[in-house]
């Protein structure tokens, strides 16, 4: 049984910067890779960020590079996503994303999801 928790969330003014994470427990060691989604009201959930599961392999969606980084400490089986220069547009809840079917840092199959965390930019 797979299970994510998110943690970090919360409000925080335009320019500031939060970090999120993701706890991963249930058959971690075959886990292959880790990502970050958002859905902002009335949008579809978009791919914010991704890794693989060496750390070789990153994405970032075009909207968050240089800005957002993702990160892991596979021994805590944890994701991290620290976000800087923070716009409103930015505001979403944020989804933590698990797979164990992955091309790089894509998740293709055995997906398994948080349950999000809002982020709010004023």
């Amino acid at each position: 049984h797979v299970q994510l928790v998110e943690s970090g969330g919360g409000s925080v003014q335009a320019g500031g910067s939060l970090k999120l994470s993701c706890a991963v427990s249930g058959y971690t060691y075959s886990r292959a890779c880790m990502a970050w989604f958002r859905q902002a009201p009335g949008k579809e959930r978009e791919e914010v960020a991704g890794i693989d599961n060496s750390g070789g392999d990153t994405y970032y969606a075009d909207s968050v590079k240089g800005r957002f980084t993702i990160s892991q400490d596979n021994a805590k089986n944890t994701v991290y996503l620290t976000m800087n220069s923070l716009k409103p547009e930015d505001t979403a809840v944020y989804y933590c994303q698990a797979g164990f079917y992955c091309r790089g840092a894509h998740c293709l199959r055995s997906c398994f999801w948080g349950q999000g965390t809002q982020v709010t930019v004023s």
